[in-house]
Formats: C-alpha cells, structure tokens, sequence
C-alpha cells in the first residue's frame, strides 16, 4: 500500500538538527575533557620528579613527548573518522579508550607497589641518591600516559569538527555563526583547563593522585553520555572516504601523466559534471600554483572522459580532486610557521611550574599548588574571548564585510607577535626571579623564595592573549579552507602544530644543553640558565614571524563553486509530496 506525507509538515514535526543548541553539547563535552586533560599536563612534571623519581630534565621532557604524541596522533583518528567512522562514534570510541588510561593510572598511584618510593621534599643535594623506577612500574606508567595520548587523537579530531558541522558555511547567517563557533569552543576550552589546574590539581594535592586520576575517569566516562544525550540534534557526517586516499591518487595519477603536456584551455581537464557522483556538492576551481599536480586531470581520450568516475582512478583525477590535495600542500608550510610558537608554550607549561615551585605560592594561609599558576591566563582569556567576539569581530565585520572580522591568516600572525613579547617578558622575570635567590643566599635551598608567584603571570597573560588569536584562527582557517569530505583532517593537521611544537621543544633543551655547555642541566633552576633560554626563545620567534609572512602571503585562499543544477533540483523537490512503497 502506498502512503503519502508531506516534507514541510513533517519537517516542523521533527526536531531540528543542528544550531547552537546543538554545539552546546560540544561545548560542554570540549570543556569536561579539556578538565581532564590539562589537569594531566600540567601536573604530571610534578608527578614524574615527586613520586616516579625522574630527574627535573626528563620529567620535562617525558611531559613534551606525551603532549605531543597526544596530538599528533589526531591525524590517526581524522582518518578513521573521514574514512570509516562518524565525528560522533569516533569521539565515543576514543573517549572510552581515554577512560583506560586514566583508569590505569589511579591504580598505579593508589598502590604503593606500582611506584618505587618517593623522594618528595628530599634535599636537592641529595635527589641523584634516589630509587628509579623499575621496567614494570614504567611499563604501567607510560601504558596509562600513551592510552590517553591514543584516546585524546580521536577527541582533538572529530569533536571540533562535530560542533562545526553544525553551522553551514555556505549560509550566510550560520557563516558568521561558525567563526564565532571557534571563539567560544576556546571559551568553554578554557573553563575546562581551568577547573583542571584548580579544582583537580587541588585533589591531587591534598586527596592524593590516585583520587586525581579517578575523578578524570569519572568525568571522561560523564562526557561520552553527555555527548550522547544531545545527538538526536546533531547534524551527523557521512564517511566520504579517506581523503588520503584522493590525495594519495592525485601525486601516482600526476607521476603517470608526467610526460603529457598540459591543455591550455582549462576545459579540456576532467572536472566534475552535474551528475557525476562526488564527496559532497562543492566543486573547486582550478587554482595556477602546483601545476604539476593538474597532470592527474588530464584527459587521455574522450572515451576515458565519458566513463572515468569521480574518484578512484589512479591514471585520472578531478580538477577538485587536485584542487583538494594543493590545498593540503599549500597548508603544510602555514602549519611549519606555527609549530616554534607551540614550542614556546610547551617550555612555558613546564619550567614556569618549576619556577612557581621555588617562590612563595601562600595567599594568606592558602598556599597556591604550583600547577595552579596557570589559573591566571584563564582568567584573562575569560575575559577577552567575549569581548573580541561580541565587540571586536562585529566592528571588523562590518569595515570588511568577513564573517570572521579579519582573515584567519592575519589573525594568527597577531598571535605569533604577541608570542615574542611573552618570551622576553618571561626572561625579565626568570633574571629577576634569579637575583632574587642571589640576593637572600637561598641558592642551594628547597626553601621557596621571597617572591610572589603571581610574577610569573606577567608572561602568561600575555601569551593567553597570543593563544586566543593563533590557536583560534588555525581552527577556523583550516576547517575553512578544507573540503567536505576533509573537515576531520583539517581539525588534525592544526592539532599537529602542537604536536610538532612539543616534540621540537624537547629537542631545542636537549639541543641547547649541548651546545651551551649545559644551560639546563643542573636539576636546580637557581643556577640554570633559563633566562637566557628563554632570550633564545624571543629572538626565535621574531625570526619565525618573518618565515610565516612569507608563507601566509603565498597562500591563496580555496575557491568555491556549488553545483547549481543539484541545488535548484533540491529547492524545487522541497514542499512536494513524496510517495513511499510499505
């Protein structure tokens, strides 16, 4: 029997997908998981020297390699995510793995056997006489810290796309309602590394770790159900294929056509018909640069051009499948520009908590945990973040009729100049910090010095300000510039920026200890030499500055079609009847 229903009814009937009540799940979830997350990362250096017995050195240097192994392996999880999963099974799946970690974890830290026994308050003359941990102990350590780095690639890479794929960026209203998107993903990011560096960090140190590492288990394991509750208003991706895979086709398809010479007329390169099956609905104009790559669209024959489909050949390619992998390429040097300011966050997250452990942390009779320093850049952002999105970004909206204000590139270069003034400012502060030790003979001492650690938020607060503009205007570009069927990518290849960042941070101490004969190897920052590192640092980052101007001015922006013939026929089947078989 056949029945008919009318679309326009039932879609009132329906509970509508997508919007900002639905990215509030995001929110939400991006600020529970970031709690746990940060929480980790910042205390962990403590964890490592106190409890695990590592030397300050490698317990700096084991935290850089877990961050960056964290998000570098989002590229692993974009490509299950656009190949095989939705965003939403592979936040659940990655999340779930997340929870193993942090499981395993607070069994170590609540049985004493699992650790070898702590040297917490020993002399500082005295720490090298401290028990290492055996094989087992770290086999459970860095099982846990790796679970969690393995779980944290799948969040970092479909959760910000899934809160994005709620706004169309083909509409203009939900256009301005996605730049904003990223703002306040920040925004609610922040609440959540703040109640990490406070409320958790405070567990840890008066409750104990193993209580620490519970309450993140707990509160991963809270946010999978929370995400699940709002997905009956989600707008939930399709798996296009692994974009990989098309990027891969294009360089072999380019490589075989390689002796063909190109047409001169444009038309005569394989584009994408009205009906011709495709990943998504947009069609990319062919763009000059890399035009080597637009040998995959060569047509051989016509014979090849009438029965070739849109993807899949290794000997010929779509020009928006080009298009598509020189979009990849010409992002890869925008991330490499970006990679030395994660550096210097990463030495921040790490010797200013050493640093705030040698001063005077009490308010009153409240004594501040060192890894709660962090706390004061939050603030901040707290702050800011609303007042660019609801202040700033319309005034620029209006001056350049851009939905986000000002282009993401110009956007993330403000950042990386701010990122230079918070490294010079951090070395002001570190001399000072020095002569201070000098001044009282506390040199020598674990006692903390007269100094208040509210010193260190100098340079916090400023690079906050800094990470408001880059690491914002990298999300936003890269889901921009991307292709539908790529979003998850894109989310991973800004996420490798920090990877990269942390990664190379471990490199640049083990480098500069070499070099400089030592600057940071003494397990005692009253006669390191950070100051100078952190001068080092500054005068990097100018010079990386320059690097990213070159590159951002090179980079030409993606341009979009839409194949108008699909869009009329789907405006014109709306509001019609459709009849279905039962």
């Amino acid at each position: 029997m056949g029945i008919c229903r009318d679309i326009k009814t039932e879609a009132q009937q329906l509970p509508r997908k997508g919007g900002t009540r639905a990215a509030l799940f995001v929110y939400a979830v991006a600020g529970i998981d970031t709690m746990a997350f940060t929480s980790i990362g910042v205390s962990l250096v403590t964890y490592f020297y106190g409890y695990m017995n590592f030397s300050l050195t490698k317990s700096a240097t084991t935290v850089t390699n877990f961050m960056g192994t964290a998000f570098l392996l989002s590229l692993f999880g974009a490509f299950l995510s656009d190949t095989y999963f939705s965003r939403f099974k592979t936040y659940v799946l990655f999340g779930s793995i997340q929870v193993l970690g942090y499981a395993l974890l607070a069994v170590q830290a609540h049985f004493s056997q699992l650790r070898p026994f702590p040297c917490k308050n020993v002399p500082l003359s005295q720490s090298n006489q401290c028990e290492s941990a055996d094989i087992g102990q770290l086999a459970i350590l860095y099982g846990g810290i790796y679970l969690i780095a393995l779980g944290n690639s799948g969040v970092k890479a479909a959760l910000p796309s899934l809160g994005a794929d709620q706004f169309d960026e083909k509409d203009p209203k939900e256009a301005a309602k996605l730049s904003s998107y990223f703002n306040w993903l920040l925004f609610f990011i922040t609440v959540g590394v703040m109640l990490g560096v406070t409320f958790l960090v405070w567990i840890s140190d008066s409750q104990g770790w193993d209580w620490s590492f519970g309450v993140c288990c707990i509160a991963v394991g809270l946010a999978i159900l929370l995400l699940t509750m709002g997905k009956p208003f989600y707008r939930n991706n399709i798996p296009k294929g692994s974009p990989l895979m098309r990027i891969t086709q294009v360089f072999v398809a380019a490589f075989r056509n390689r002796n063909l010479p190109l047409p001169q007329n444009k038309e005569d390169l394989h584009q994408i018909k009205s009906r011709e099956p495709e990943n998504g609905t947009e069609i990319l104009q062919r763009t000059d640069q890399f035009k080597f790559l637009d040998r995959a669209a060569i047509l051989r024959t016509k014979q090849e051009a009438s029965t070739s489909s849109a993807h899949g050949q290794w000997s010929l390619c779509t020009i928006s499948q080009v298009e598509e992998t020189k979009i990849v390429v010409r992002m890869l040097p925008i991330i490499l520009s970006t990679v030395f300011m994660n550096t210097c966050m990463a030495q921040l997250q790490t010797f200013t908590i050493q640093q705030s452990l040698t001063m005077n942390r009490k308010i009153r009779n409240f004594e501040i945990p060192g890894p709660s320093i962090t706390v004061i850049p939050q603030l901040f952002q707290l702050f800011l973040i609303p007042v660019y999105d609801r202040i700033f970004v319309p005034i620029a909206r209006k001056l350049t009729e851009i939905p986000s204000g000002i282009r993401q590139l110009q956007r993330i270069g403000v950042g990386l100049v701010i990122t230079a003034v918070s490294m010079a400012v951090a070395a002001v502060v570190e001399s000072h910090r020095k002569s201070v030790a000098i001044e009282h003979n506390m040199v020598d001492s674990a006692s903390p010095l007269p100094m208040s650690v509210f010193w260190l938020g100098y340079q916090y607060v400023i690079f906050a300000t800094a990470e408001i503009f880059t690491l914002v205007g990298l999300l936003d570009f890269f889901y921009a510039e991307s292709t539908s069927g790529m979003k998850s990518l894109s989310m991973a290849i800004s996420w490798s920026s920090l990877a990269f960042g942390y990664f190379t941070s471990s490199l640049v101490v083990s480098v500069i200890n070499k070099v400089s004969g030592g600057w940071l190897a003494n397990n005692n920052l009253n006669r390191d030499k950070l100051d100078y590192f952190y001068w080092l640092l500054a005068g990097v980052s100018v010079l990386n500055f320059g690097f990213y101007l070159l590159c951002a001015s090179w980079y030409k922006y993606k341009k979009l079609e839409l194949n108008r013939e699909d869009a009329t026929s789907d405006k014109k089947a709306k509001g019609k009847m459709e009849t279905c078989g039962v």
